[in-house]
C-alpha cells in the first residue's frame, strides 16, 4: 500500500516522499500491515474555499481523505492532489511547513489520526 509522506528536510523546508507500507499475507483474510500506535481520532470537514498558507502539521499524524480532495504544496513548489481514499503521513511539524488548498471549490471530509511517538 502506497501513502504520501510530508516531512521537514535538513533545509527546513517540507518535501514529499512516497512510502510503501508493507502488508503481510493473511491468506483468506487478505493482507494487513503491522499495528501502528495512535492517540485517537479527529473528524474534520472543511468548506470548498479553504486556502491555508504555509503551516506545520500540529503533530505527527495520518490524514485519510474520505470525500473531496486537497492540493498540498511543499517548500520547493511541488504540488500533489490527494483525493478520496488517499492517505497522507504528515510529519512536517517544524520548519517552513506546507500549503493546503481546496480543489474545484469542493468541501472535504477527512480523518486525522494522531500517531504515538
Amino acid at each position: 500500500m502506497l501513502i504520501t509522506r510530508v516531512y521537514t528536510g535538513s533545509d527546513r523546508k517540507s518535501h514529499f516522499e512516497d512510502v510503501e507500507i508493507e502488508l503481510l499475507d493473511k491468506g483468506s483474510m487478505g493482507s494487513i500491515s503491522s499495528l501502528w500506535s495512535a492517540k485517537g481520532l479527529l473528524f474534520r470537514k472543511v468548506s470548498g474555499d479553504y486556502d491555508l498558507d504555509f503551516h506545520n502539521a500540529p503533530r505527527r499524524q495520518l490524514v485519510v481523505n474520505l470525500t473531496g480532495a486537497v492540493e498540498i504544496e511543499v517548500g520547493d513548489g511541488t504540488k500533489r492532489q490527494l483525493g478520496a481514499g488517499s492517505i497522507l503521513l504528515a510529519e512536517d511539524t517544524e520548519g517552513q511547513g506546507h500549503i493546503s488548498r481546496s480543489i474545484n471549490g469542493e468541501p472535504r471530509e477527512c480523518l486525522f489520526i494522531p500517531l504515538s511517538d
